[in-house]
């Protein structure tokens, strides 16, 4: 489990793709951590990576590696990433974190669109196009999940919803490259996702 509150930002060093047996299509992705604290991180942890949850095969001094799979790569926006990704970090959440965000799990829903960039006094306005399978969990004042960023929905519009970054944000992680038609991984609420079960079930 995470908060959405970036740690760190750094990026893809490498890429081993599995082109051959049962594990063909999966890949080795290799990650400097910048300036994430990896001393408490262990083999097997977990660690959101552009709000990916992947998990820690081995260790090293300024970052990880883990497994991607083939599922994964399919849904994220991992299939477009390449060598030199930057990518926005966060450990998985301890009992005694401060809960700055909101409850996300690393489970990515769908990939939105970056359609408009402009500025908002000291914050940037981006529009983004989110496909119906996700906008029906989306809610004016509710949270978001971009790239692993907890973010605050400030309108809602047809197809998209409108996020205002303030400087920090931009600052310190990934959305200070969005540009129109950057594609980003978006996980709705989760709140919202079971809610709409129950209401199923009932």
């Amino acid at each position: 489990m995470f908060t959405g509150i970036i740690e760190a930002t750094g990026k893809i060093t490498a890429i081993e793709p599995k082109t051959s047996g049962s594990n063909q299509g999966d890949a080795i992705y290799h990650f400097d951590t910048g300036k994430l604290d990896l001393a408490d991180v262990k083999l097997g942890d977990s660690i959101a990576c552009n709000g990916v949850c992947l998990t820690v095969i081995e260790k090293f001094d300024d970052g990880f590696s883990a497994d991607v799979s083939v599922e994964t790569i399919r849904v994220t926006r991992f299939a477009d990433y390449k060598v030199g990704q930057v990518i926005n970090f966060e450990k998985a959440m301890l009992p005694t974190t401060r809960f700055g965000g909101h409850m996300v799990s690393g489970h990515v829903d769908a990939i939105g669109e970056v359609i408009n960039v402009e500025p908002a006094a000291r914050s940037i306005q981006y529009q983004i196009k989110a496909p119906e399978s996700v906008l029906r969990f989306i809610a004016i004042k509710g949270s978001i999940t971009v790239d692993g960023i907890s973010l605050t929905v400030n309108n809602l519009k047809d197809d998209c919803f409108y996020l205002n970054l303030v400087p920090h944000t931009l600052q310190e992680t990934v959305a200070d490259s969005y540009e129109v038609g950057t594609k980003i991984n978006l996980e709705i609420d989760l709140v919202a996702r079971y809610l709409e079960r129950l209401m199923i079930n009932s």
